[in-house]
């Protein structure tokens, strides 16, 4: 035992570790090619979220420097090709689409050719999926493998499925051979329990990890932050690194000093929600920070769920101009006018506006006795554990 760790600390740090070896020690990345482009095909079940998969997967490759092309190799599900042609287009990915009976095979050949021609140095193939393993499917992708080299074969797996994922894991890995699994809906199985049983059965890495709905919700799978969030310690790196994505950081001082001054506007609340929303669920964000979940457990119905934060949203874009910049001008007529453009009720516009009283009033008075220095921020510390937190949360502040 180390002297400066109690029993308690070193026991965490143990079971830690373990969990760290248990779920795959360090993180597998996808291995491109030399020659491209580099080949991966996403297989799985229906209902796994493959084609969600295959566009989120397209961004991430994006945002490392790379030129993806999606393959709608899905025929069989009813409108898969159109919901895939929708997120390419949304996302700016192209996308290849079947044309005429050509098989899948066939279609997913021409599409690493159609690649080469557009320059794009990765291949996403979106294939079919069954409710459940059957020869056809098996078969399919066979073909597939023939008539093209595939480089990385990724099976979409639902966390929420709980052991049955094991099993259809399990499954696809005996047939044709997994090199890496992309968990989706992570974010409602808060515990990972699916992440450790797919890695120690199969023995293949979870590569990507699904956090939350939107197309940019995809994170590089990170055992030693998994394991983290496992024993209830959050994720600060991953929360360090998407409020880098999303907040720039000469506006966010330049927000802090008017925050201070007592010169916040609602235009700055405006944009610091929407950064805010850009990192992903409130309860995803707060699930990051050590203790988060014990925090989201205790708010309970005080914690502003998405459809809150949109009536907030909602209600600061049906002021004019001048009442952003003014919100003590906006009294009962306009409180009227702003909750009926807003779809919200004047309680709902009131609700807003005095958490955004009160938190003016807080900065301003802690920017007027000084922050600097340890008495200052002492006292700033003393004043904050002072302010309603549930008064706070439920105007979204």
């Amino acid at each position: 035992m180390l002297e400066s760790l109690t029993p308690g600390q070193q026991i965490v740090k143990i079971v830690n570790d373990e969990l760290v070896a248990l779920l795959g020690g360090e993180q597998r990345k996808i291995q491109y090619q030399s020659h491209p482009p580099t080949v991966i095909m996403l297989v799985g079940l229906q209902g796994s979220g493959k084609t969600t998969a295959s566009a989120k997967l397209g961004l991430a490759i994006r945002r490392d420097g790379h030129r993806p092309m999606l393959v709608a190799a899905d025929i069989t599900r009813p409108a898969a090709v159109q919901q895939l042609q929708k997120l390419g287009l949304d996302n700016q990915l192209p996308v290849t689409i079947p044309d005429g009976k050509a098989k899948v095979a066939q279609l997913c050949a021409r599409g690493v050719v159609e690649a080469t021609r557009l320059n794009c140095d990765v291949v996403i193939l979106d294939t079919a999926g069954r409710l459940q393993i059957d020869e056809p499917l098996l078969e399919e992708l066979r073909q597939i493998r023939k008539a093209t080299t595939v480089h990385e074969v990724l099976l979409v797996v639902d966390a929420m499925t709980g052991q049955e994922a094991v099993n259809v894991a399990k499954g696809f890995d005996d047939a044709i051979n997994v090199d890496g699994v992309i968990l989706t809906k992570l974010d409602g199985d808060a515990r990972g329990g699916a992440a450790l049983s797919m890695r120690e059965t199969i023995g293949k890495p979870i590569m990507y990890c699904g956090t939350g709905e939107k197309v940019s919700d995809l994170e590089p799978f990170a055992p030693d932050r998994m394991a983290s969030r496992i024993l209830g310690m959050g994720d600060v790196l991953t929360l360090v690194e998407r409020a880098q994505e999303q907040f720039d950081q000469k506006k966010a001082e330049e927000m802090v000093e008017r925050s201070f001054a007592g010169r916040l506007t609602m235009d700055d609340w405006l944009a610091q929600l929407r950064q805010l929303r850009g990192m992903g669920s409130l309860e995803g964000v707060l699930g990051m920070l050590p203790g988060g979940r014990k925090m989201i457990q205790q708010a309970g119905a005080a914690m502003p769920s998405e459809q809150d934060l949109g009536r907030m949203e909602a209600i600061v874009l049906s002021m004019t101009m001048q009442e952003r910049r003014h919100p003590e001008l906006i009294k009962g007529s306009r409180r009227k006018r702003i909750a009926m453009g807003s779809g919200t009720t004047i309680a709902d516009v009131n609700r807003l506006l005095k958490g955004f009283e009160q938190m003016q009033g807080m900065f301003k008075s802690l920017g007027g006795k000084g922050t600097k220095g340890v008495r200052g921020k002492a006292r700033m510390l003393r004043q904050l554990k002072n302010i309603d937190p549930t008064q706070l949360g439920q105007a979204g502040f």
